[in-house]
């Protein structure tokens, strides 16, 4: 401990990192840059992910499951600052200590991103079980690194799993049994047709019914071509 405390004391003290893509790990530790890689997953969900299919999808479902994770951030620093439970120790280290722990932030991120998709894709094609497991060892492996990286303890990141796994299942609730009623408002919507956003949570299987009717344009379009 004494020697986490004297090379904490090297670092100056008016830095401050941006604790969502700041991470470190130990030099040489394979596992730990393994997992400080597996620590970045709710950047990669959100930039790759949902800016994404914002851009090339645009479906009320994705929206209202990205709003979902802004609420869920939301939520959580709003549980940080009224519990004010401080990091471990070793936080100096990593220049975290200047914010709260409890609950994981990242923990709770990916069991609520983790529980919405599940239940979402179950909803949807209950085939597809596989794609719906996809998510689970993304977010135990995140609440295993926030611990191993040292950025927070086990009840810190069991505390965020149960809160992004219930608020995930509540959000859910909220969008498929009560806002969904409003998707054909939206969708008529002046900005919703000038942004070509779109309701498609009455098709069962999107991923066939995309696929089926692109064929069927390039079959089109051929005979088309043909005639001519």
């Amino acid at each position: 401990m004494a020697e986490f405390q004297e090379m904490a004391a090297e670092v100056p003290p008016s830095l401050k990192a941006i604790t969502l893509t700041h991470v470190r790990y130990r030099r040489g530790d394979r596992l730990g840059l393994f997992l400080a890689w597996v620590s970045l997953v709710p950047v990669f969900i959100s930039l790759g992910g949902f800016v994404s299919h914002f851009l090339f999808r645009r479906e009320l479902q994705g929206i209202c499951f990205a709003a979902g994770l802004l609420a869920s951030q939301l939520l959580n620093e709003l549980i940080k600052h009224s519990v004010a439970q401080s990091r471990p120790a070793y936080c100096e280290l990593l220049e975290a200590c200047d914010s709260h722990g409890w609950p994981s932030s990242h923990s709770q991120y990916t069991f609520f991103f983790a529980t919405y998709l599940s239940l979402l894709t179950l909803r949807r094609s209950p085939s597809r079980r596989m794609v719906a497991a996809l998510a689970w060892p993304l977010a135990f492996l995140t609440m295993l690194s926030r611990v191993y990286l040292g950025y927070h303890t086990v009840a810190q990141v069991f505390a965020g799993a149960v809160v992004g796994l219930v608020f995930g299942a509540i959000w859910y609730w909220i969008v498929n049994t009560m806002l969904v009623e409003y998707f054909p408002m939206i969708e008529e919507s002046a900005i919703a047709r000038w942004l070509y956003i779109k309701d498609t949570s009455h098709i069962p299987d999107v991923l066939k019914f995309e696929y089926d009717n692109a064929r069927a344009a390039r079959r089109k379009k051929n005979d088309h071509s043909e005639h001519n």
